[in-house]
């Protein structure tokens, strides 16, 4: 919304009335999954929408029919999940995927988001969709909470179990990155699936916890760890240590993304420093714990499990 309002667009939004909306864009009230809870959007026209849906595909199914015949573009941002498991390091937008139906109700998150780009194809044909297959997304106000924890955890300064390799290789977006790319594209008529992350390598889990140490200023100390300690302290990749995984098969699914065509299209990608440092002065702001998705589990270990990690 931000990166349309900064362009001077007109932004409508559709949503359910939890949270106050942006000044400056109209807003519309409705519920996608209940009886008659797009009645808001049975009238109006507009050159695009961005759907970020990422349940039952029914809702994106539902919702793009509606507006189909009032609507220029439909963006829908899906997920780099859609490709079947596993998929290969260097995998393109021509790689499998997995089987979905735009039908769908209660499905996992990989079939959603493919049923999702299914039904957006369905309602628009191939020529007005452009789905952006996201990897892992960063940056101010997300509510996941992978980089908010390593944030707060390394504010609290002391030892810090730092999961090894120290220059692995990370790839990611940051949330402002893709929304920009995302409306670029869309002005420039663009179509298709994009694998919408940073080049492999962007950064790396080192320079990542650095940057947390440089912002938050607690003088943490990193004590790096190889993944087998890691791994044999009991400690799970990606949920108990955000962001984290270890060399492997779901390494290089999650890290290792072709994304030669969105690059060529003008996606470009911000210093980790600057998402790391934007992002806590985002939370600093907010004076407290970051908000969280609570379709989510939490992420993160206690200090119990670090200390023991540790040897401490």
């Amino acid at each position: 919304m931000e990166a349309a309002l900064g362009r001077d667009w007109e932004v409508t939004v559709f949503h359910r009335g939890r949270h106050e909306p942006p000044a400056g864009v109209v807003s519309l009230l409705g519920d996608r999954t209940a009886p008659d809870g797009l009645a808001a959007l049975a009238r109006g026209e507009w050159d695009v929408v961005v759907d970020t849906w990422s349940s039952d595909p029914v809702a994106v199914r539902d919702s793009a029919r509606l507006l189909a015949d009032r609507v220029g573009r439909h963006v829908y941002v899906s997920s780099r999940s859609v490709y079947a498991w596993p998929p290969a390091a260097g995998l393109a937008e021509d790689g499998p995927l997995v089987e979905a139906s735009p039908e769908a109700t209660g499905v996992p998150y990989a079939e959603a988001k493919r049923g999702g780009e299914l039904a957006a194809l369905a309602a628009f044909g191939e020529e007005r969709v452009l789905s952006g297959r996201a990897g892992l997304i960063i940056g101010p106000r997300e509510n996941v909470g992978r980089l908010p924890w390593w944030l707060h955890r390394i504010a609290r300064g002391g030892p810090v179990l730092a999961p090894g390799p120290r220059d692995l290789a990370l790839q990611y977006i940051d949330v402002r990155d893709m929304a920009r790319w995302l409306l670029d594209a869309s002005e420039a008529g663009l179509s298709g699936p994009y694998n919408l992350v940073s080049e492999p390598g962007h950064t790396t889990m080192g320079e990542l916890l650095d940057a947390c140490v440089r912002v938050t200023g607690s003088g943490a100390e990193l004590r790096w760890r190889e993944p087998e300690s890691v791994l044999g302290a009991g400690i799970e990749p990606w949920s108990g240590l955000p962001i984290w995984i270890p060399p492997g098969e779901a390494y290089a699914a999650m890290h290792g993304g072709d994304v030669t065509k969105a690059m060529a299209a003008g996606l470009r990608c911000r210093p980790v420093a600057e998402t790391v440092a934007d992002t806590w002065a985002w939370l600093r702001g907010l004076g407290g714990t970051a908000p969280r998705r609570a379709d989510r589990p939490a992420v993160g270990i206690t200090p119990e499990q670090e200390a023991k990690a540790l040897g401490l």
